[in-house]
């Protein structure tokens, strides 16, 4: 396998997504007229289904780690112990910055720059979150951004028969199903190599895009090998698979739908970003960073999601991490006045 040492140029010409700042390029991502966004905003203030979804939304992203933590303790010593623990965690954080850094701030967004042997590895580490070869996570989000909460967004909550917010509380919880997971029964969305060029002309992407199966495959064995190494038992394979591969790939799947579904519906909205993304501070620990939604929104190549000190952003450490070890340069992020310039006034 040969792997050149830097990417192709990413230029508007071949994906006109962003400019450096992050604010959209393309002809056709024509953002709602300010009267029209003004009186849904106004809606939303007056529905009663806006806050009874606080609630559900609430119950919906913590009832099940609830659940996980109380069969966690009821199992503990019996089929889960320290061992499964750290063979889950640690696999948990093998494949979220492979989502979170990788596939999302790297290769989608630029957001920063590393050399080829970085970006492969951070490939293979999402391949093992299991959500899809990294050209085509890719390709989707881009089409998200390009579409945000329009007709053409593949995962929106408030489009279609499922979405209308405020119309009743069941067509939203329609909607944030579709958001969350149902999208994915829809069929693969069309069109998204116009997308990818950029990402389809280098090496190390388009290997690991390749090598997809490979590391889902490695990403089930690995905590099995680790589980029965570290227990030399058979039962210690067993549950190794079953923690760090299994629960895991669930708990991922379920942090990162979340962004889709809870973060376009439910949180704050700092920011003007032309579409209903927000903050949601549960999301956004939870996420390592990615539930600072609205703030990403507005500035979709900033390395930097967190952008107030007490918004923790693990992913952008992370990233600072590598910057420290010289493994990451050109780390974008918005200063002070382009933030002010984007920042909602009382009278939006």
């Amino acid at each position: 396998m040969t792997i050149v040492s830097s990417p192709p140029p990413f230029s508007a010409s071949a994906l006109p997504i962003h400019d450096h700042f992050g604010d959209s390029v393309l002809p056709d991502a024509a953002p709602p007229a300010a009267s029209t966004a003004a009186s849904r905003r106004a809606a939303r203030k007056l529905s009663p289904a806006e806050r009874k979804l606080r609630l559900v939304n609430l119950i919906a992203v913590s009832l099940p780690f609830v659940g996980l933590l109380a069969a966690v303790g009821l199992l503990w010593g019996v089929a889960f112990d320290w061992t499964y623990l750290a063979i889950l965690w640690g696999m948990a954080a093998v494949s979220s910055i492979g989502i979170t850094v990788g596939y999302h701030r790297l290769f989608t967004h630029k957001s920063f720059k590393t050399n080829a042997v970085v970006r492969y590895a951070l490939g293979a580490a999402g391949a093992m979150a299991v959500q899809g070869p990294v050209i085509e996570w890719c390709g989707t989000h881009r089409r998200h951004h390009q579409h945000s909460d329009h007709e053409e967004d593949p995962h929106s909550p408030h489009i279609g028969p499922h979405g209308s917010w405020g119309d009743s509380l069941w067509s939203t919880l329609r909607g944030a199903w579709r958001a969350h997971v149902g999208w994915m029964l829809e069929g693969r969305p069309k069109g998204l190599g116009r997308y990818t060029r950029d990402l389809r002309e280098d090496p190390a992407t388009a290997a690991a895009n390749r090598h997809f199966t490979r590391w889902v495959l490695a990403g089930l064995i690995i905590p099995a090998v680790l589980g029965g190494v570290l227990t030399m038992s058979w039962t210690g394979i067993a549950l190794g698979f079953l923690w760090g591969g299994l629960v895991r790939i669930f708990l991922v799947h379920h942090i990162t739908w979340s962004v889709n579904s809870v973060c376009h519906l439910w949180g704050t909205q700092p920011f003007r970003s032309h579409d209903e993304s927000r903050n949601n501070p549960i999301v956004g620990v939870l996420g390592l960073g990615e539930g600072w939604h609205n703030n990403h929104h507005a500035f979709p190549t900033s390395a930097r999601h967190g952008l107030r000190w007490w918004e923790l952003d693990l992913s952008y450490l992370f990233i600072l991490g590598m910057k420290m070890v010289g493994l990451a340069t050109d780390i974008r992020k918005p200063d002070r006045e382009r933030m002010d310039s984007k920042r909602r006034k009382a009278t939006d």
